[in-house]
């Protein structure tokens, strides 16, 4: 077994130096922005120097390479630490340091990806150990490289239900390459965090969820750096650093003090204390990072296809979510760098059949939806992955914050919500996502594709996986009729215009299981001789309003109706009223479900709650009669 060679006294001296120095880059930057949270900078400033200037490698001018060794500032309110870090490093330079929280400047108030050597937004608590064990499970079973993931967390965010679905996520899939510090400097926000400092509670917790465990003075170098080197020499587990730290440490009259979390030094008292710090720095040997062993892949992930286009008989049926699990496999065929992930429900949203044909490509999350998607987010940073992570639509809701925060990171996370709405039938409303429309509505960077058949189905998990940004595919339980030629081409934001004469009254625009609908209406209604244009918007965003805009225009009564398996609230109806805001000649009726559903079958379902064809049939005569 390898021997651990300390580090020599210069070495540690120097390190020491190093954290003093950040110590002071922390405190003048938050003086200057009259903002931040310079006491948890400082409590961490051992650990960061540590992991910074001796126990990462990573190239400081390329924070970008594949090649280097990922880091997470889960406590993402320690930003001016991290930023200290890679000026020291060389990356940034000094002075920016005091643009800290200004407008214009890169350097914000939490950790973003404008930043190249932020991988994932953090500030969000209990969010960043997730990430970062997706990027440990990428660096191990896809990139196959040397590159570790370290996760630096405070104490006050171990509350967070989300952090132990990561660690035990970590534990199961034995992520050896990812290491977690936790800075334990016993103060919250407003209070001290429950355990304070008892750190012999979070060892018996974190071995408990399987994780090899040290718990150090994480103000001493010497300790750190022993921990780190011992992390390196552990097998199939993954480790965590419990750091046993205090609260504004160096700052007279504010360590282990409450009532300072996220204030800044006064500037009276800046130079008396920046003084103090600066008379323990003995500016010794200087440190650089060590150089990673360079292994990682290459990876392509540009212009993902089919393969084979899709193959349906014309007006056979076939569930939406069905084909999702189809167009999947066959991506996954076109591009080895497609993935899935799950939540134990892969035999109901289809994604099985990927694992079937690609099962060192599946993830299984279980049941743990906040986590599953903080890891989709990990495997997809740095672009070394196509993800795709399916669940019942409904079930995204628990991960909202998640995926908030995925906007905020620049992912281009692919989420699949099958199971949406009343026609799910008799599981009752536990199950029906009625709400996911308007929650991805209110991500500026989603696009939802709402596929009504098979064939765009497949054609929405091909685009998905080449459009920037986060993407979501809603899916349907019910088998539904094939609408579309396998030849039809699809593009984001362009909608289909299905039913189209000189003598349609209205228009109807209607997605997924109301499609189906939709063209039963019109059929009913063209034996009586009225004529109904429909509109499948296949992208409820981007909504391709001109289309919808030009149809109603061109029809008798120039009124539109919406037809949704969706709330009233935030969903279609909603964003086709948006979008005709400012047409003030065309009157919009919405046809939604309204109020909370109950156990029955779909077509009861879609019946009492008036979003099928009698209902459609029924607006349509009222209009004309009006």
């Amino acid at each position: 077994m390898a021997c651990y060679h300390r580090p020599d006294a210069n070495t540690l001296q120097a390190l020491k130096d190093m954290a003093n120095t950040l110590r002071i880059h922390s405190i003048t930057a938050t003086s200057e922005a009259g903002s931040g949270h310079p006491t948890s900078c400082c409590s961490c400033a051992e650990i960061m120097s540590v992991l910074f200037f001796h126990a990462m490698k990573y190239k400081p001018h390329d924070p970008k390479n594949p090649n280097n060794d990922r880091f997470v500032l889960s406590k993402g309110h320690a930003a001016p630490i991290l930023y200290a870090a890679w000026a020291e490093a060389g990356y940034l330079n000094v002075d920016q340091l005091l643009t800290l929280r200004k407008m214009g400047s890169i350097l914000e108030g939490h950790p973003v990806p404008k930043l190249a050597f932020v991988d994932v937004a953090t500030g969000s608590l209990g969010q960043g150990l997730g990430a970062a064990a997706g990027m440990a499970y990428t660096g191990k079973y896809f990139d196959k490289a040397s590159y570790r993931v370290f996760c630096l967390l405070g104490d006050g965010e171990s509350s967070e239900g989300s952090v132990w679905e990561a660690m035990a996520f970590a534990s199961h899939y034995r992520l050896d390459n990812l290491l977690a510090i936790i800075d334990v400097n016993r103060l919250g926000q407003s209070d001290p965090a429950p355990l304070q400092h008892k750190v012999e509670v979070y060892r018996k917790r974190c071995e408990a969820f399987g994780w090899t465990t040290e718990v150090v003075d994480g103000h001493s170098v010497d300790e750190l750096c022993k921990a780190f080197w011992q992390a390196t020499m552990v097998e199939n587990k993954p480790c965590v650093i419990i750091a046993k730290t205090t609260k504004g440490k160096g700052i007279e009259g504010v360590e282990d003090k409450e009532n300072w979390h996220g204030k800044a030094i006064p500037k009276d008292k800046l130079q008396e204390t920046i003084q103090a710090i600066k008379c323990r720095i003995l500016e010794g040997k200087k440190l650089t990072p060590g150089q990673p062993v360079e292994n990682a892949p290459n990876v392509n992930i540009e212009d993902i296809q089919l393969g084979a286009p899709p193959k349906y008989k014309h007006a056979e049926k076939v569930a939406t979510r069905k084909a999702f699990g189809t167009a999947l496999a066959k991506i996954g065929r076109s591009n080895d760098r497609v993935i899935a992930l799950d939540g134990d429900t892969k035999n109901s949203t289809f994604s099985e059949m990927f694992k079937k044909d690609y099962p060192k490509r599946y993830i299984e999350c279980f049941i743990a939806e906040q986590n599953m998607v903080s890891v989709g987010i990990g495997c997809c940073a740095r672009n070394r992955t196509v993800p795709f992570v399916s669940t019942f639509s409904t079930f995204f809701s628990r991960a909202f914050d998640q995926i908030r925060m995925a906007a905020i990171s620049e992912s281009n996370i692919n989420l699949v919500g099958s199971h949406c709405g009343v026609s799910i039938g008799e599981d009752g409303p536990s199950q029906m996502g009625l709400e996911d429309i308007a929650m991805f509505r209110a991500i500026p960077t989603a696009t939802i594709f709402y596929p009504s058949d098979a064939v765009s189905t497949e054609r929405a998990v091909e685009l998905a996986a080449n459009t920037k940004g986060i993407c979501f595919i809603r899916t349907s339980r019910p088998e539904t009729t094939i609408i579309y030629k396998n030849t039809e081409v699809f593009e984001v934001g362009k909608a289909k215009v299905l039913k189209k004469t000189d003598k349609d009254m209205v228009t109807v625009v209607a997605a997924g299981v109301t499609m189906q609908e939709a063209l039963t209406a019109a059929a009913k209604l063209a034996e009586e001789d009225v004529f109904i244009r429909v509109v499948d918007p296949f992208t409820i965003k981007p909504l391709d309003d001109k289309t919808i805009v030009c149809c109603t225009k061109g029809t008798k009564k120039k009124h539109v109706i919406t037809v949704e398996d969706h709330y009233y609230e935030g969903g279609l109806g909603e964003a086709v009223a948006a979008a005709l805001a400012s047409e003030p000649t065309i009157i919009v009726h919405r046809l939604a479900v309204s109020g909370v559903p109950f156990s029955a079958t779909p077509a009861e379902l879609l019946e009492r709650f008036e979003i099928d064809a009698k209902a459609i049939v029924k607006t349509v005569k009222d209009i004309i009669s009006n």
